[in-house]
């Protein structure tokens, strides 16, 4: 997003280096859901409406259903005007999730980054934030940062990192069968059984959470 330039390669947009464009351009291009949600003192429709200058409250309302947001807000004396204290402590970091992704939703990117955007969370939440996630990369280039591997498993392509270098790459069969450091990984966060076919191929795997 250009907080900083690169001091090697490229980063290019539909072909066009990031370095060449204005930085607002660039940032109008992406959407971010981080680790720490970031929501300010106002109301969840204002939280919200940061992702899109003028939104309307039905488009509001359809980002947060599509975001599992509006469940919860229908069971809120002031709904949408429930105004929110500082650092938003008076609903839980899963439903503060929740609104971020619903804004990211709002503002419609065409590149999604995803950072630990479920590390926060309960199990039952996380379910929650996955499909909203699910649902929000539809039809977009989108970067998912994870220790959970949960969050990962579909994506085209995996980059595993240790140690701040690159190990490993490929799709989630891929790195199972190199048996490597991602599969190792894998192996910790889940007792796994693995069908294999009569070529020898993995098959999908049965999740189980370890313990």
């Amino acid at each position: 997003m250009r907080f900083y330039d690169i001091d090697g390669g490229a980063i290019r947009l539909d072909g066009t280096d990031t370095r060449e464009l204005p930085r607002d351009a660039v940032r109008r291009a992406f959407g971010m859901v981080l680790q720490d949600s970031w929501l300010f003192a106002g109301t969840i429709r204002d939280n919200i409406a940061y992702g899109k200058e003028g939104a309307t409250l039905d488009e509001i309302v359809v980002a947060a259903t599509a975001a599992h947001v509006d469940p919860f807000v229908r069971t809120l004396p002031d709904g949408y005007d429930t105004l929110l204290e500082e650092e938003a402590s008076n609903i839980s970091a899963g439903q503060r999730q929740l609104v971020t992704i619903a804004r990211a939703f709002l503002a419609d990117p065409s590149i999604l980054i995803l950072d630990e955007a479920t590390s926060n969370v309960d199990t039952r939440t996380e379910v929650l934030i996955q499909q909203a996630m699910a649902r929000l990369r539809h039809g977009r280039t989108s970067f998912v940062i994870a220790h959970r591997l949960s969050t990962i498993r579909n994506a085209d392509e995996i980059v595993v990192m240790e140690g701040g270098r690159i190990v490993e790459q490929g799709d989630h069969a891929e790195l199972l069968r190199k048996q490597g450091f991602y599969y190792r990984l894998y192996q910790s966060q889940f007792a796994e059984t693995v069908g294999v076919d009569t070529a020898g191929r993995a098959g999908p795997p049965i999740l189980q959470p370890a313990g």
